[in-house]
């Protein structure tokens, strides 16, 4: 978040989980992470550390419309890429994917071909849901921005915040396939594991599963 670039307060929880050996995960669509490398490559020495970063397209387009002020999508799969040259398996949340607009065969396939580009240790396509609250927003903006797939939307989410399951899967397996076609594969684990160097002791592999979508492991 924003502020955490003023208050600066991730450096010492790091420091503190790292010095205990407690586990934790880190989810992000900022690069501030980029600041506290050093730290997080020490404590994924002594505990387990899931790193993940959020990219639902490659849509310059859609990004600021919906997401404005938030990085753009090549400046996030940087951080990926950061990641893994020291050695820190990073896993990216295809989320969310917005039905309509990012969710084409097209569109998913160019959004894995760079996320298995970045060094992505995993992908998980997440569709997007409309709590209340949000629901209301997005239909807002929807009706401002794409008019035209106002009644769409408005038939997928009419029983609650989820679209119907065979939209999901899908969408899924349309992940799925891309993910095959640039050697993503899965199931897996997203953990994010310091890569053992000569001098240092393999660690046992982590599962971190996630009950929002399928998990699928670059292989």
């Amino acid at each position: 978040m924003r502020s955490e670039g003023r208050y600066r307060l991730m450096p010492e929880i790091i420091a503190a989980l790292r010095d205990f050996a407690n586990p934790f995960s880190i989810l992000t669509k900022g690069r501030l992470i980029l600041r506290d490398l050093d730290l997080l490559e020490e404590a994924a020495r002594v505990t387990e550390v899931g790193l993940a970063v959020s990219v639902g397209s490659l849509d310059e387009e859609v990004r600021r419309s919906a997401e404005p002020g938030t990085p753009r999508p090549e400046s996030r799969l940087d951080v990926v890429r950061r990641c893994a040259e020291r050695g820190l398996r990073c896993s990216v949340l295809m989320a969310p994917i917005l039905p309509g607009l990012t969710d084409s065969p097209e569109q998913i396939e160019s959004t894995v071909a760079a996320i298995a580009d970045s060094g992505a240790a995993s992908v998980t396509p997440i569709m997007l849901h409309l709590r209340p609250g949000a629901r209301e927003w997005y239909l807002q903006w929807l009706a401002r921005e794409h008019p035209h797939l106002v009644p769409r939307y408005r038939e997928l989410y009419r029983r609650g915040a989820y679209a119907p399951k065979p939209y999901r899967d899908l969408v899924s397996s349309r992940v799925h396939d891309a993910a095959r076609r640039h050697r993503l594969v899965g199931p897996g684990d997203g953990s994010s594991r310091h890569r053992p160097t000569s001098d240092e002791p393999a660690a046992a592999d982590a599962a971190t599963p996630d009950a929002n979508g399928e998990q699928l492991t670059l292989m």
